[in-house]
């Protein structure tokens, strides 16, 4: 393990070169208390959180926020669906790593047109089922949920439910694509995300850089290193000044082109 791996959280704030965020961090020799979470949660804006899940700005605002509209001259409040990872941070609505996955759960499933009023009723089913704030990103929710869609469309009758509700394979298609990438931990619990794949080197570790994508080995910024890639002679340059494998490079440009398209 290198030198790098073990400074403090305190130096590698100080100077913003150290990528990794360690899991566990004490403060005792320094006599400065570090508050954990932010290290532990992931913590992303509006905007990033956009960008990494190509879901739009104003969606997920209205989805944690809630929102007002009217009808037939009546003026009605919808209620955010969950409540956020993060109280807001100067006034910003700030979301963390679990934020991330609902949103690609709940996007998935407006997509084949379940409607928003059965969406709220399927997050409070399994938060009763499955426990926790955000019942989508559990692993019971990819290998139970579709029980809850069953019930829901037997209560109301809602079109959107019928193919889910008659067929297994009609929720596992949508879920699937999130299963593959995604990482759960002896207890069912999310720990992380791969984008490209868990055969791949590009993470989301909510435990790691404040949960941005990182090459896996060595903690550097997919960003970084795709801007790196852009402005470098070669990709040989990029090896030399960050000491990254070059098979870790390709995948954060990669992974860096896939969000910009």
């Amino acid at each position: 393990m290198n030198g790098r791996r073990n400074r403090t959280t305190k130096s590698w704030i100080e100077t913003g070169v150290d990528f990794r965020t360690p899991a566990v961090l004490s403060s005792e020799t320094d006599g400065y208390e570090v508050n954990t979470t932010y290290f532990n949660t992931g913590l992303y804006t509006i905007s990033e959180a956009s960008r990494l899940t190509g879901v739009s700005r104003g969606r997920i605002r209205r989805w944690l926020r809630g929102y007002h509209y009217r009808s037939r001259q009546k003026s009605y409040t919808s209620r955010p669906l969950w409540r956020g990872q993060w109280e807001p941070i100067d006034h910003t609505l700030a979301l963390g790593f679990l934020d991330l996955i609902e949103i690609r759960f709940v996007d998935a499933f407006r997509r084949v047109g379940v409607s928003w009023a059965t969406l709220r009723r399927a997050n409070e089913r399994a938060q009763e089922m499955f426990g926790g704030s955000h019942p989508f990103c559990t692993n019971r929710f990819v290998t139970d949920g579709r029980e809850i869609f069953v019930e829901l469309h037997e209560q109301t009758g809602e079109t959107s439910l019928l193919e889910i509700a008659r067929s297994q394979q009609v929720f596992t298609d949508i879920v699937r694509p999130f299963l593959r990438d995604l990482e759960f931990d002896e207890n069912e619990g999310l720990v992380r995300w791969w984008p490209l794949g868990k055969d791949r080197f590009v993470v989301i570790d909510p435990r790691r850089n404040f949960g941005s994508p990182i090459v896996v080995q060595h903690g550097v910024p997919t960003e970084v290193l795709a801007k790196a890639a852009k402005v470098s002679r070669s990709i040989s340059e990029v090896v030399h000044w960050f000491a990254v494998p070059e098979e870790e490079i390709h995948d954060a440009v990669e992974y860096e082109q896939q969000l910009a398209a």
